[in-house]
């Protein structure tokens, strides 16, 4: 991409985001009165709605409160009251640990099934009725078993990460140019030796894609998994603050969430770029 074109790219985007807080700001500025509202309404709302205001928040409302937030992440005021760092740090703790835990498992296991027919058509029948579960339906099991909510998220977090990873990386491994191999074995190469040295590094994109996948799947299931097991976390604080009617945190939230998950699959982005493979 030419220094141009990102010029250019970045200044529609500062366009874009202008129009679209100033719709945002617009919108929420309407003072309807509170007659045209519905009666149930304006009781679950409370204030915002009885004065006739939108109950929904403007940007300026949205922005003085996360510089709110930003001068004290790491607040610790109770179980229902911690700062949006401790917050995001369980998140992606979990995150983290279930995500390491499905990459030990799904790559060296992606890596035998790939290497090997016999395994792939035996293994076959249970990936595929396994892949299509839900990670949450995993949840009331885990619940039962682990009788940990915090180790419980972790579990669903593997469960949710492995599928793309193993898959991929099998992909990756099955579609190694034989000639390549051929070669490998020709020069009398041992399968070790092979498997790091001529498979690896022909297959390191598609694991990479596949890991990639998962981490972006792993963000979206912890916060419908921490809505569920409460707690600590972003899900929580996400379920929390509706339960506090804060419609304003709730924004904040997702902003975050939006943000870290943008963040996580850029690193992983990166990683895939330094390992594109030249034929």
């Amino acid at each position: 991409m030419t220094t141009s074109l990102r010029l250019r790219a970045g200044l529609v985007s500062i366009v874009l985001l202008a129009a679209f807080l100033g719709i945002w700001h617009l919108a929420t500025r309407s003072t309807a009165p509170v007659t045209a509202m519905s009666p149930e309404y304006a009781k679950l709302m409370g204030l915002t709605a009885t004065q006739g205001k939108s109950a929904m928040p403007g940007p300026l409302d949205v922005g003085a409160k996360l510089w709110e937030h930003l001068k004290r992440p790491f607040y610790d005021n109770g179980p229902n009251d911690k700062g949006l760092g401790i917050q995001l740090a369980y998140s992606i703790a979990r995150v983290g640990t279930g995500y390491l835990l499905a990459v030990l498992v799904a790559i060296p296991l992606g890596f035998l099934i790939g290497m090997s027919p016999l395994l792939s058509k035996a293994l076959d029948p249970f990936i595929q009725v396994l892949k299509p579960i839900s990670p949450l339906a995993w949840m009331p099991l885990a619940l039962y078993t682990i009788k940990d909510s915090s180790v419980s998220a972790i579990f669903v977090i593997f469960i949710c990460s492995i599928w793309p990873m193993l898959l991929n990386t099998v992909f990756g491994v099955a579609t190694v140019r034989k000639e390549w191999i051929n070669v490998a074995r020709t020069l009398e190469v041992g399968t070790v030796r092979r498997a790091f040295t001529v498979i690896l590094p022909a297959a390191a994109p598609t694991i990479l894609t596949g890991m990639r996948i998962s981490i972006g799947i792993a963000w979206l299931v912890i916060v419908a998994a921490e809505m569920l097991v409460g707690g600590t976390g972003i899900g929580y604080f996400v379920w929390n603050e509706w339960n506090n009617l804060s419609i304003t945190n709730v924004i904040i939230a997702i902003l975050l969430i939006g943000i870290v998950g943008m963040l996580l699959d850029q690193i992983l982005a990166r990683f895939t770029r330094m390992v594109t493979f030249p034929e």
